[in-house]
């Protein structure tokens, strides 16, 4: 189904449109769920995506993630799988928590993910251990792209990081064999010119107004199509699809990944990156940002 993005962003943002006046949000989101004993591998589907969300568990209290636009609309997907897996499921803001400090729930975020890192780390020392003729240039790239899919997830930023970025950057500089795969920023535009871009479906404002920004800025004449990993066509661009393609990196929503790729500049960008973030605080601005 193709879609026309500006009615979908003014139906979503003028007619379902939250206020906000003056209040910070909690900090986290908490997926609370069940699923029914008879559910077996329903419940490892579902324990696989909390774990590829990066979310961090409460025992059988729950999952957590820091409270954003984007991780809520995550969230809220998955309890939808979790729904018509005749589950329950249920997506809360919390402000604390009374036997976890905030600093020691973002020490289980990072924690986590110093665990992915390091198993990076051993599996980069064992490819680096191999002679250079015996090498190969795509399991580096699988490693590369395991590192940004970590990023992705990333939210406190792991010491450990530049440690693993480092080591991929010194191997992939010492393998002659074949030229160095592209990184993030170094996107040619011209092979994104009249492509079909593919997102999941039930957009929130992140997608909405990238999608905005591939049409204005990198692809005029792109088509957009909602679909799901298994129904993927060949040669479309993802993105914002959890795997591959352009989505959060970091700290940065899917908006800002592909403004940082693409190198855009145009200060209307500017204005729409933080309310790509925060649609409910700042939903005007990017309400006229749209319609200019």
């Amino acid at each position: 189904m193709l879609v026309d993005f500006h009615l979908l962003f003014l139906y979503r943002v003028v007619v379902m449109a939250i206020t906000i006046k003056g209040a910070e949000l909690p900090p986290w989101l908490l997926l609370v769920f069940s699923l029914p004993t008879r559910r077996a591998s329903q419940r490892v589907e579902i324990w696989r995506k909390l774990q590829r969300l990066g979310s961090v568990s409460l025992g059988n209290s729950g999952y957590l993630l820091p409270n954003n636009s984007s991780n809520r609309e995550r969230f809220e997907w998955l309890a939808t799988t979790i729904r018509g897996y005749r589950g329950n499921a249920s997506v809360v803001e919390v402000q604390s928590i009374d036997n976890f400090s905030g600093s020691q729930i973002v020490d289980r975020f990072v924690k986590a993910r110093s665990q992915d890192y390091q198993e990076l780390l051993r599996e980069l020392r064992q490819y680096g251990s191999v002679s250079r003729a015996n090498r190969s240039s795509s399991r580096l790239g699988r490693l590369r792209q395991r590192f940004q899919e970590v990023v992705a997830i990333d939210f406190f930023h792991s010491p450990l990081r530049e440690r693993v970025e480092a080591l991929l950057d010194h191997l992939q500089n010492g393998d002659q064999s074949s030229p160095p795969s592209k990184e993030p920023g170094e996107v040619a535009r011209k092979d994104y010119r009249a492509r079909l871009w593919i997102t999941r479906p039930r957009p929130g404002v992140d997608r909405v107004t990238s999608a905005w920004l591939i049409r204005r800025f990198i692809d005029p004449q792109a088509r957009f199509l909602f679909a799901t990993k298994n129904q993927m066509p060949r040669n479309a661009v993802p993105y914002d699809m959890y795997h591959g393609g352009f989505g959060h990196r970091g700290d940065d929503c899917t908006f800002e990944t592909l403004q940082k790729v693409f190198r855009i500049r145009d200060r209307k960008v500017g204005v729409m990156a933080p309310g790509s973030r925060h649609p409910t605080r700042s939903w005007p601005l990017l309400f006229t940002s749209l319609s200019s």
